[in-house]
């Protein structure tokens, strides 16, 4: 027995040493002392070229580059595995920014490759500050063009994630440098607030990160880098909603034209040259505009905005969103592929849709009166989302009290034609409002179904067609008076 013991008392005693060991190493730092000096050793036996990236050129302009390797260096794991680091407050509440200290050096990895970055900074007048990149020479020709195109892929889109995103309307005004304004955008649409169905929002979420990868695919092709958007259906459903959701999504700028003001087609070619990059070129309402006889734009000059020479030049990574209540009566020049690619339809409020708004805006996931307003939505009575939303706002401290009153206006609302003003019933109304959701009528909506409906009428001033139940929500191309659905 005794010799069965000695081994196994030897093997606990290997044990308890390798584990003390190993607190010894990670708890003490001698493991980070250790690798310092292996890494040390290491670099005797190997060759190393450096490469300076300075802040300023010859000519003592900003050095884009400087730019990009700092956003890059300040966004990797290894920094924060640094015996010190430098904090500062980011550009928006709440940001930390990580940056190194001077003469500080950090370790990056790269296709199994080790590189070395140094910010170097000389205490001399001009105070000049540069990177350097510390690589191996057998490693250069295999990793150096494609480590700076990552590190200018990851800079821009960390600094696309950062932008703050801003809406720019054009203004009456004759002189070129000033027909844009621009303004915060504060908008605060996603796409997991807009009520859509989750199929359509899911194959849009993944046409919009095919285009931002797709840039060398267009320029292979010999067309602009840019995708087109129509969004029509009644007012009310959502397409302003939409496209906010569209510029938080991608972190791009709104250009909203007002046609109203545009002085004539060579005005409309200005403000697409004045437009930028990463951009969502909005023109809403346009069915409306082009009925218009006495407009200063003519159809010609839209045709060219849309999908001209000065487009194919100047339109690149851009999203192009046209709105419409009804495209049935628009040129159908206007609608061809390469103009739109893709249209997509904002019915009025189904009961997916609704489930989504009573999330959004009430809290509420399931209720013993959803059962109520399916059966109203199957037998045909449709509000759009607004009209549903404004009711949920009106009465958001009760979910119970919201939801009556969405019943009782698609009670109303049975013909499929209805809208309402909800302000004068809410004046009207307001002395009267009661606390107690087991009531059965509150004091902003009560039984008096008929004469809400026929008041929030008032406020929209909706005339909207009855939705199409078989209508596909996202198509393309009309085959006919319609269109002919084109997925993605």
């Amino acid at each position: 027995m005794k010799i069965l013991y000695a081994p196994i008392l030897l093997l606990f005693v290997i044990l308890s040493l390798l584990f003390l060991l190993r607190v010894l190493l990670f708890k003490t730092g001698l493991i980070y002392i250790t690798k310092k000096w292996w890494r040390s050793i290491e670099d005797c036996f190997h060759v190393y070229q450096f490469f300076k990236v300075p802040e300023f050129n010859e000519n003592m302009q900003k050095n884009h580059l400087y730019c990009e390797v700092s956003i890059y260096l300040s966004s990797i794991a290894s920094i924060e595995d640094s015996d010190f680091i430098n904090l500062f407050t980011g550009k928006k509440p709440h940001d930390i920014v990580l940056h190194l200290d001077p003469n500080q050096v950090i370790d990056d990895y790269f296709l199994g490759a080790r590189v070395s970055w140094i910010n170097e900074e000389k205490n001399d007048t001009n105070r000049c500050r540069t990177f350097v990149l510390k690589i191996r020479r057998a490693d250069k020709r295999k990793i150096l063009r494609p480590y700076l195109q990552h590190i200018h892929i990851t800079s821009d889109e960390l600094e696309q994630k950062k932008k703050d995103v801003k809406l720019y309307i054009n203004i009456d005004s004759h002189e070129q440098s000033r027909q844009w304004r621009s303004v915060p955008f504060k908008h605060p649409s996603t796409f997991d607030t807009i009520a859509m169905e989750s199929d359509l929002k899911n194959k849009l979420k993944s046409d919009l990160e095919s285009f931002l990868k797709a840039k060398h695919y267009y320029h292979r092709l010999g067309r602009a880098w840019k995708r087109s958007y129509l969004l029509y259906g009644p007012s009310g459903t959502g397409k302003s909603s939409f496209v906010a959701a569209i510029a938080n999504f991608l972190g791009y700028d709104v250009y909203d034209i007002d046609l109203s003001r545009v002085l004539d087609d060579s005005d409309m070619k200005m403000l697409l040259l004045q437009t930028t990059c990463k951009s969502v070129i909005l023109i809403e309402d346009l069915d409306r505009f082009l009925m218009d006889k006495s407009t200063r734009v003519s159809l010609s000059g839209i045709l060219n905005f849309m999908d001209g020479v000065l487009n194919s030049c100047c339109a690149d990574e851009r999203i192009m969103v046209y709105t419409m209540n009804c495209k049935d009566h628009v040129d159908p020049a206007i609608l061809r592929p390469g103009r739109i690619d893709v249209h997509i339809h904002f019915p009025l409020c189904d009961f997916s849709a609704f489930k989504t708004l009573a999330n959004n805006y009430l809290g509420v996931k399931d209720h013993k009166l959803f059962s109520q307003v399916e059966e109203f939505f199957q037998t045909g009575a449709s509000l759009s989302p607004a009209e549903i939303g404004e009711l949920m706002i009106a009465n958001r401290n009760s979910p119970s009290r919201a939801l009556k009153s969405v019943v009782a206006a698609l009670q109303t609302d049975g013909d499929g034609r209805g809208s309402l003003n909800i302000r004068r019933q809410w004046t009207d109304n307001s002395s009267r409002k009661s606390t107690e959701d087991s009531g059965e009528q509150s004091g902003v909506f009560s039984k008096e179904g008929v004469n809400a409906m026929k008041d929030i009428r008032k406020l929209y001033g909706l005339l909207r067609l009855k939705s199409r139940k078989n209508s596909e929500s996202f198509d393309r191309m009309p085959d006919s008076k319609d269109g002919q659905s084109c997925g993605l």
